[in-house]
């Protein structure tokens, strides 16, 4: 089975852009796309659930409030029995209150006289007002019971609507960031696509996924007239036969008739240009393990590949080679071997000691 390094660039880029926006529990592409899939299932799932929880708020409010309603009453009852009784018990200290039966005892008699009188005319105007403030505690939370069950009744659908809102919310925001990412999800199935098939060859090839380079200072390209800050390419195949720089496209048809996208073999001829120049120029030659030839320093061929996964046009280019997936192992397979397994390897360990 064909040695595999790195994950695939799609899929890097897929999980920084959702990390960026706080979004971690998404393992793969294909829970990626079934939850495009299912997206209003699930906001409808929440709408749902929260219908559901406001029908049974109401229910549960419903309970409180005659519990509650109750409560106060009992209460409010049971503080006014007693308080009804201490006057009742003061009336009849002021009748069973002993007459006088000297002189000096009569000041006596009348003081305390009035000081139960007093009494009684405090505890009779003070009943209902201690009566409310029995249940003063409780009459807040009935009054907020009572509003949320009238709001609900009235406005039951305002009420699920605000129940759901940051639920909605959360689930409206990754809708938005994994539509954001339509492209990256395509090419990520293109480039798993074209990984599962390279993984059938045998342990002497060896691929390396999202090869990055940044060149210091910038690459002058004679071509195009530019300098090559960085490159990315999509695979790197060391094989026996040389290394296959791979460029996957999942392109309907529509895409490929499409004026303004860049052309993918522009793009690989300049990341092959880059390559070339890595390889030949700015890696001595005697870091690789090659074995020496009497004529000189060996080659390392570069073979320039566009996978299509679906479709590919009838044109054929200068430098570049364009297959579909189906087509892909029976091309890389075709050249006849030129390194060693050992060769191989000290050329992919170079190659991965570069990677940015």
């Amino acid at each position: 089975m064909c040695k595999v390094y790195n994950t695939i660039g799609c899929l890097t880029n897929i999980k920084s852009h959702l990390e960026e926006q706080r979004i971690y529990d998404f393992k793969s592409v294909k829970e990626l796309i079934r939850f495009q899939k299912n997206y209003a299932d699930l906001r409808e799932n929440i709408i749902r659930e929260h219908e559901l929880l406001i029908a049974q708020e109401k229910k549960n409010l419903g309970k409180d409030i005659a519990q509650l309603s109750e409560s106060i009453e009992t209460t409010k009852s049971a503080t006014k029995q007693k308080l009804e009784q201490e006057l009742t018990d003061l009336k009849l200290r002021l009748e069973n209150l002993p007459a006088p039966t000297t002189v000096m005892k009569v000041y006596a008699y009348y003081f305390k006289k009035a000081i139960l009188w007093v009494k009684i005319q405090r505890a009779s105007r003070l009943i209902n007002p201690k009566v409310e403030a029995s249940v003063a505690h409780l009459i807040p939370s009935l009054l907020e019971k009572n509003n949320r069950f009238h709001y609900i009744y009235s406005s039951f659908l305002k009420a699920v609507n605000q129940s759901c809102l940051l639920p909605i919310q959360e689930l409206d925001h990754r809708k938005r960031t994994i539509d954001q990412l339509d492209n990256s999800i395509l090419g990520a199935i293109g480039e798993q696509k074209v990984v599962k098939e390279l993984e059938k060859l045998t342990d002497d090839y060896i691929l390396i996924n999202d090869f990055t380079y940044t060149f210091y200072p910038p690459l002058y390209n004679r071509q195009e007239n530019d300098n090559i800050k960085s490159i990315q390419i999509d695979h790197l195949l060391v094989a026996p036969s040389g290394i296959f720089l791979i460029e996957t496209k999942n392109w309907s048809l529509h895409s490929l008739k499409n004026l303004s996208l860049r052309s993918p073999v522009q793009q690989i001829k300049r990341a092959s240009f880059a390559l070339f120049h890595l390889l030949n120029v700015q890696i001595n030659t005697s870091t690789f393990a090659l074995k020496k030839h009497h004529w000189g320093d060996r080659k390392i061929p570069i073979r320039n590949l566009i996978v299509l996964i679906n479709n590919r046009p009838n044109e054929t280019f200068q430098y570049v080679k364009i297959v579909t997936l189906n087509e892909l192992l029976s091309y890389v397979t075709y050249f006849e071997p030129c390194f060693s397994g050992r060769e191989v390897e000290s050329i992919t360990q170079n190659l991965l000691e570069r990677i940015d």
